[in-house]
């Protein structure tokens, strides 16, 4: 193997590496903004938790 050759093959590793990265970037800009909008929605589903329990207590509690 000439040095063009092992040379050669070495910036077509790095290209190739070059790209792995750019993709696995891209996957974990996607998987992010998917995690932020699963915080918000369990954000929401806690405020109406809070509200329900809130409520199904002063109901209880006039009741009495």
């Amino acid at each position: 193997m000439s040095v063009t050759d092992k040379v050669w093959g070495a910036l077509t590793s790095m290209i190739k590496l070059e790209d792995r990265v750019d993709r696995q970037a891209e996957a974990m800009k996607a998987q992010q903004a998917r995690i932020e909008d699963l915080t918000g929605r369990v954000i929401r589903l806690e405020a109406q938790m809070e509200l329900l329990t809130g409520a199904a207590l002063v109901k209880r509690l006039t009741r009495d």
